[in-house]
């Protein structure tokens, strides 16, 4: 793959380039070049690293951006052939429906593949102990996410994904497609020894003369093919990046009939073998939570002005509203500040996939065309009439309805509740803990608020502090109080005496 994007780039990022500026984007231009940047970075660093985690989250990184470097391209080239159907479409006669359906998010959560090892391996705990880096790409369109890296062996039973991810530009034609990448993680993968390491096993196949030279060739000195010096130089190509190679283990793709707000179960095709390096046994499933939650149901779609004519009441009675359309319901307020202050609504008309709205005839005072909502409650129809100050104002408002019924009819169930998404919180780095987990340093720890709690006990409030694994007191006690206070016999502590600092045991 990273060989195939070289070639693209050398080749087409000219066209690429003009192609986003025929589009007049040039922030999907901007993308590409900041992959690329990133890409070189992840480069650097996977030469750079000697650790195998790094080398890992390097290798991680590097991949994830050819992904968005590659999807970035396909996009661009989507748009273009999308501007120029539009330009024939243009040409054609015939009229045509430009209505397009609202976005929305799409949240994937919980992620869970569970492993299916051998009765061997699991429960007797036989045989070599086989360990892999697995993450996980999601992508919707252009927009790509990776989850957290988790290293998986026989002691696991499922491979856990606590990240959630959102999609915020989602179309309800949506494709999120789920890829399971591994790779082995029991190889050296420090750049620095690889060379060596080649040399001595062609040392010893070349003999003894000719593997001298060889070695002599390898290491970086002024002959060195990496220093580019003169002398003789190694004719075997050097590898652009040296490090852990990720391969595609397991994939799946997820669609709007997945969408449930709850744990779902989905198959997963399975790529690799028993055979490969980078092998983890999976059941053949992922179980997930996939919520989405289409912008009609969280944003104001419509608001305005409106003159109100409730079911039941006097037929010439009209009540002044400022009227929003969110989600499945007509908010009414009083006033349009009543909406900025997170005041309930004097009333709320419905507005669901069973609702018909039609325009009445015109109105004698108002010249212009009233709204009828139409809802039915417990069998019996309720009928609300909307008026406009405008000809123009009800023109909008009737649009409106139309399009969140096609918004509607296009995200389907999603339209039924408001789904429940979490935001993801950030990701925080990995904490390194210092190696002093022994119980010596935790009887230290302990015994400070030990004696702390003793002290105060007794009315002193003396002030302690752990100095490698000693406890040191403040408190000018002295002799006089003979470190009186019951205590533990066992516990050592510093004693300040006006004459000087002496150990001293409490009684």
């Amino acid at each position: 793959m990273e060989d195939k994007l070289r070639i693209l780039e050398d080749l087409n990022m000219m066209y690429i380039r003009q192609i986003a500026l025929s589009l007049q984007d040039s922030n999907i231009q901007k993308k590409i070049d900041h992959e690329i940047r990133m890409r070189d970075g992840a480069c650097k660093l996977l030469a750079a690293c000697s650790q195998r985690e790094q080398a890992l989250e390097a290798s991680k990184s590097l991949l994830t951006c050819n992904t968005r470097i590659m999807a970035y391209m396909s996009e661009l080239q989507r748009m273009k052939e999308a501007q120029v159907m539009q330009r024939v479409a243009l040409r054609s006669e015939g009229p045509t429906d430009d209505r397009l359906p609202c976005k929305g998010k799409v949240a994937i959560s919980d992620l869970r593949i569970p492993l299916m090892w051998k009765d061997t391996e699991y429960f007797k705990n036989k045989g070599e102990l086989h360990r892999c880096a697995v993450f996980c790409l999601l992508q919707v369109g252009a927009e790509i996410h990776d989850t957290d890296m988790v290293i998986v062996d026989r002691t696991l039973t499922d491979i856990c994904f606590d990240n959630t991810i959102v999609f915020s530009e989602a179309s309800p034609g949506f494709e999120l497609r789920v890829e399971l990448y591994s790779c082995c993680s029991e190889e050296d993968y420090s750049t620095g020894s690889t060379p060596r390491k080649l040399a001595s096993k062609l040392s010893s196949s070349l003999g003894r003369s000719a593997g001298k030279k060889l070695r002599v060739a390898m290491d970086p000195g002024a002959c060195s093919p990496i220093s580019n010096g003169g002398g003789a130089t190694l004719l075997l190509p050097l590898p652009t990046v040296v490090g852990p190679k990720y391969h595609l283990l397991a994939h799946t793709t997820l669609s709007l009939s997945h969408v449930q707000d709850s744990f779902r179960t989905h198959d997963l095709s399975i790529s690799g073998n028993e055979e490969c390096s980078h092998w983890v046994p999976l059941y053949g499933s992922v179980c997930c939570r996939l919520a989405a939650q289409p912008h009609c149901m969280t944003q104001q779609m419509m608001s305005g002005c409106l003159k109100v004519k409730q079911f039941g009441g006097d037929p010439q009675s009209w009540t002044n509203v400022y009227g929003v359309l969110k989600g499945t319901n007509l908010f009414c307020y009083h006033r349009q500040e009543d909406v900025e202050a997170n005041i309930e609504p004097a009333f709320t008309i419905s507005i669901n996939k069973k609702t018909r709205i039609r325009a009445s005839e015109k109105d004698l005072h108002n010249k212009a065309q009233s709204i009828c909502i139409s809802n039915h409650y417990g069998g019996e129809e309720v009928t609300h009439t909307l008026s406009a100050d405008s000809r123009e104002d009800t023109h909008r408002w009737m649009e409106a309805f139309w399009q969140q019924f096609y918004d509607m009819s296009q995200w389907k169930q999603c339209c039924d509740d408001l789904m429940k998404i979490e935001l993801p919180s950030p990701r925080k780095p990995t904490l390194v803990t210092s190696k002093q987990g022994s119980l010596y340093h935790e009887m230290g720890k302990t015994a400070t608020q030990i004696v702390q709690n003793t002290w105060r006990s007794h009315g002193n409030t003396p002030q302690f502090h752990q100095l490698s694994g000693w406890l040191v007191s403040d408190n000018p006690a002295g002799e006089e109080a003979g470190c009186g206070g019951p205590g533990l016999a066992w516990l050592h502590v510093v004693c300040g005496c006006k004459t000087s600092w002496k150990y001293c045991q409490i009684l």
